[in-house]
């Protein structure tokens, strides 16, 4: 790819600095995503500026008419605190014209409705657990279809917001205070799914309409039997991960038969919640081998190392080409101001 002149959007308080060195790994953390985008596209050979935002949409409104960039790396995931707000962000692109890369606006509002994506996904045949929505200040009252043992967790907060080993409910009064821990504490509704029991397995899809799925990753915790949840801790506490043995690779002992169905699966959720640029695909697959769309994450995690961009390396995309095939995708995604014309 030729150079490009990219405006890279992130959160105003993760900009990133133009160095790693004697920042401390607590602090990495927090910006390492924005930073090895941001460093390896420059490497690459793109004229890269990056803009912070926050609340203001005047900013980017000044950017995208006075830097004029070819195309927008998104890497927001929220704006004003409000994870639902993605899609409006993306929105605004598509209204000032501009390409960018991810996912569209209205596939991150199907996803980021958990209620609502699980609706979807029940119309198109994709199994996924069985589940109730407990809205905020009503009683909880669990329908007899819901068996358990049952997962707690909001309606629309990701990144495993309130999550944690307790968020597994096993009797009535454990899920109406699981519910109302979650209502507290994330402002939402809840999602109560029954609790599938099994391998906790990972899918990137890459792509619009032609749909690439990356080696199928899994989570193992190799020094505990707590049940497999990707909690915070289990995400970003390194101690909490080396109690737990937390490790995740290329899943093994699959069948080749296996492998294509779940595939197809992750690729028939991707076009039946109108995803486009790239997702991760969250399953569990039982003991017998059963299947169970958990959700699907558009615009996932791309930091240099983590799960994607190495199930991207172990499926022949080094980081680099990685990034290159988003920026591709962004640039020939078919928004419908292309369709307009303004003569």
């Amino acid at each position: 790819m030729k150079r490009q002149r990219v405006l890279a959007l992130v959160n105003k308080a993760l900009i990133p600095p133009d160095s790693m060195e004697g920042k401390p790994e607590r602090e990495i953390d927090e910006w390492k995503t924005e930073f090895d985008v941001v460093q390896t596209l420059r490497e690459m050979g793109h004229q890269v500026e990056v803009l912070g935002l926050s609340n203001d949409l005047s900013p980017l409104r000044k950017a995208i008419i006075e830097e004029r960039p070819r195309i927008a790396f998104n890497l927001l995931e929220e704006f004003s605190g409000i994870v639902t707000y993605d899609s409006a962000i993306v929105s605004y692109l598509e209204l000032m014209r501009q390409h960018y890369t991810g996912c569209n606006p209205r596939g991150l509002m199907l996803s980021k409705d958990k209620a609502l994506s699980k609706k979807i996904l029940s119309f198109h045949r994709i199994p996924s657990p069985r589940f109730a929505v407990f809205p905020r200040g009503r009683k909880v009252m669990r329908p007899a279809r819901l068996r358990f043992p049952i997962f707690v967790k909001s309606v629309i907060e990701d990144a495993s917001m309130a999550i944690s080993q307790a968020s597994v409910v096993r009797n009535d009064q454990e899920l109406e205070a699981r519910v109302a821990f979650v209502h507290e504490n994330t402002n939402s509704d809840a999602l109560a799914e029954e609790y599938i029991e099994g391998r906790e397995l990972y899918v990137g899809v890459i792509g619009n309409k032609r749909l690439q799925t990356l080696p199928i990753w899994e989570l193992k915790f190799t020094k505990s039997d707590a049940p497999l949840i990707a909690t915070r801790k289990v995400k970003w506490d390194r101690k909490y991960q080396q109690r737990l043995g937390v490790e995740t690779n290329t899943a093994e002992g699959l069948s080749p038969k296996q492998v294509r169905e779940i595939q197809r699966l992750c690729k028939r959720a991707f076009q039946a919640l109108d995803l486009s640029g790239y997702a991760r695909m969250d399953l569990r697959m039982t003991h017998d081998g059963r299947v169970y769309l958990l959700e699907a994450n558009p615009n996932p995690n791309l930091a240099y190392g983590e799960d994607f961009a190495e199930s991207a390396e172990v499926g022949g995309l080094s980081y680099e080409a990685l990034l290159d095939k988003i920026i591709r995708l962004g640039l020939a995604y078919e928004a419908p101001w292309k369709s307009i014309n303004d003569s």
